[in-house]
């Protein structure tokens, strides 16, 4: 049982979002150093699956594959320029300090 969300971050998310994160010590990889960069969305979504993440995105796509019956670990979805960096930074890690892996599998958090 995994006591703490882990999160992947997709290709769109900017990278300072991933710094934030691990200089607050939480786990997360990204799409360009797992080597993803140009994988489909369901690739990306395995991935994130087979490692027990949930997938950051602001691509609208996931909440396709969500709604059609896609299994996956917790998508974090946010409208693309709607919040600044810092206001993604402290949603996650909101998300992060307050929901478990369990709370959030198979489910979608708007941000």
């Amino acid at each position: 049982m995994i006591d703490k969300i882990k999160f992947h971050l997709d290709e769109n998310a900017n990278k300072a979002i991933a710094e934030g994160l691990r200089r607050r010590k939480i786990d997360v990889t990204t799409t360009v150093e797992v080597g993803l960069i140009s994988a489909s969305d369901e690739e990306q979504l395995l991935f994130a699956n087979s490692q027990h993440r949930v997938i950051f995105t602001q691509d609208r796509d996931f909440l396709k594959l969500h709604y059609s019956g896609s299994e996956h670990s917790g998508i974090v979805y946010c409208i693309k320029e709607s919040r600044s960096i810092g206001k993604v930074l402290r949603s996650l890690i909101l998300i992060w300090e307050v929901l478990s892996p369990e709370e959030i599998l198979g489910k979608v958090e708007y941000i």
